[in-house]
């Protein structure tokens, strides 16, 4: 079980990190070419949503490895999960490209359960 969590956890935090990581530090002209959204979203919410992925990628990786709060693992990937689907809602409705959002929706799904294995 803690192989499936690594396999699952560790690209899916790397994923995270990095995509939070500009969403916080980039403009919304740099953002504009990777995320479409951005133009309908206010800079700040964009911002905060770069934040919560960033901490959710600590979340996944950080509790596991230092058995400090482990039941972080768990809230963290039932975040991303919460997170893509309200990503893929917001695609829908504007520019119709999910196709990042759905392969990371079933990632983070798929890691709850091994997540539980610290519990």
């Amino acid at each position: 079980m803690y192989i499936a969590y690594w396999l699952l956890a560790g690209p899916l935090a790397l994923f995270y990190f990095y995509a939070g990581a500009l969403k916080m530090l980039q403009t919304r002209e740099q953002l504009r070419p990777m995320m479409a959204w951005v133009d309908r979203t206010p800079v700040p919410a964009v911002r905060g949503i770069g934040t919560v992925e960033v901490l959710g990628a600590t979340g996944l990786i950080l509790p596991p490895l230092t058995g400090i709060a482990p039941v972080l693992a768990t809230a963290a990937a039932v975040g991303f999960v919460v997170l893509q689907g309200g990503a893929i809602v917001v695609h829908l409705r504007t520019d119709r490209r999910f196709g990042i959002n759905l392969p990371l929706l079933l990632t983070a799904t798929a890691a709850i359960w091994p997540a539980t294995v610290w519990l």
